[in-house]
């Protein structure tokens, strides 16, 4: 009876004198005409074991792990085709050495095969269980998108918060940044100065950057996609950047409901981990091209989507929905907000201590946008940790502290 072997070195024959041999024998005879030692194969009837990477990968292919059943049981006849596996190398006989690497001209292992592919598929489980939102925070920025910019034009910002050990994310705060929106696009003027203050006060509140939030225009309702390839690149941008598996892209939206009506709605995503792989392997194409629908992304070389080599994915493919909730978190956001059409001046700060003067000096500076606004007054790596510390810890404000804020109020 002649067998058909078919491993990463491609197919071969082997011939056996008995019918009745068992796989034991037939190892041996692998080992004998093969060159491939006993203990080093892993046999099944299954193709799928020449894609096993890893030894769970190959101990879950048993029908032929028992060396005493007979291969007339497995209903093996001339002709059949039996798949092996092996570590090490080997000579083929009649051909060249195997070389791992795979190059032109060399034979390739199927683990090279696989490599030189890149199948994108949709990632059903997030690595965020789900994502909560300070009401006020939340409120300030879309009823600032909402009855400001009417959403004509896109606005974002980093969200700031904590993250616990089962990957709930919580968003305190909401940082935005100098930048510039039209209908189509957001461009971040990002300040790196501003940026290390926001670290700071985020870092003595105990938070960190926990995702990134922004808005989708009127104009852009009326397109059929979640999210447009010029979204996707700076979500997956922001995320690579971000480096926390947890990290959360959220989406705010005006649409229009049964009865005429326009509610604010938003959606929280992460990207996917392959998103995120073929950005940082520079797969995307940076510069869309002219025409390409919106629900698409341009790749510089072809991927396998389903069965298709391609190189245009819908964008759904990278997006995973995360679950969104809501919570009163312990800062407030009634001071005005950093850059934004009206210069934030040292009168907001008089104004906002006047309001809030019944309560006690911490409950008073409890908001990150008044914090942002002394900390550009004092020093980072003393007094803003200490200052957002006392927020933190709802502990008394230094006298010194106190007199210094006051006296920066009340000089505007």
């Amino acid at each position: 009876m002649m067998l058909r072997i078919r491993s990463r070195d491609g197919l071969e024959r082997l011939k056996i004198e008995n019918p009745q041999s068992t796989i034991g024998e037939l190892k041996s005879q692998i080992e004998s005409q093969l060159r491939v030692p006993t203990q080093s194969q892993t046999l099944s009837t299954n193709q799928n074991l020449l894609l096993a990477k890893t030894l769970d990968d190959l101990s879950r292919f048993t029908d032929m792990s028992n060396p005493q059943t007979p291969l007339s049981s497995l209903s093996l006849t001339h002709g059949s085709i039996i798949f092996l596996a092996y570590d090490g190398e080997r000579t083929v006989a009649g051909g060249p050495l195997v070389n791992p690497a795979g190059s032109f001209g060399k034979k390739m292992t199927m683990d090279d095969l696989i490599a030189k592919q890149m199948r994108v598929t949709r990632q059903e489980v997030s690595h965020c269980e789900l994502v909560s939102f300070d009401r006020d925070a939340a409120n300030a920025f879309q009823h600032y998108v909402n009855d400001t910019l009417a959403f004509a034009v896109k606005r974002g910002g980093f969200m700031y918060g904590t993250v616990s050990p089962e990957g709930k994310v919580e968003v305190d705060f909401i940082y935005e940044p100098p930048q510039q929106g039209t209908d189509e696009n957001l461009i971040l003027l990002r300040d790196p100065d501003e940026e290390k203050l926001v670290e700071a006060i985020a870092a003595g509140l105990g938070m960190r950057k926990v995702g990134f939030i922004f808005t989708q225009t009127i104009s852009q309702d009326k397109k059929d996609f979640t999210m447009s390839n010029a979204e996707i690149l700076q979500a997956a941008e922001l995320h690579a950047e971000g480096d926390l598996k947890e990290w959360v892209t959220a989406v705010v939206k005006l649409e229009v409901n049964e009865d005429g009506l326009a509610n604010v709605h938003f959606e929280a995503f992460q990207m996917s981990d392959m998103c995120i792989r073929l950005f940082k392997e520079g797969w995307f194409e940076t510069v869309i091209p002219e025409g390409l629908d919106p629900k698409l992304s341009r790749m510089k070389k072809d991927v396998v989507v389903g069965v298709k080599d391609t190189k245009e994915v819908d964008n759904d493919f990278f997006l995973v929905v995360v679950k969104i909730f809501d919570h009163q978190g312990p800062l407030s956001s009634t001071f005005p907000i950093e850059n934004r059409n009206d210069p934030v001046t040292m009168k907001a700060l008089r104004n906002h201590l006047d309001r809030a003067k019944n309560l006690p000096f911490v409950k008073r500076i409890s908001d990150f946008h008044l914090l942002l606004l002394l900390a550009r007054f004092l020093d980072i790596n003393a007094d803003v940790p200490a200052l957002a510390e006392c927020v933190q810890t709802r502990s008394a404000v230094p006298e010194g502290y106190q007199l210094l804020i006051e006296s920066m109020a009340s000089a505007s």
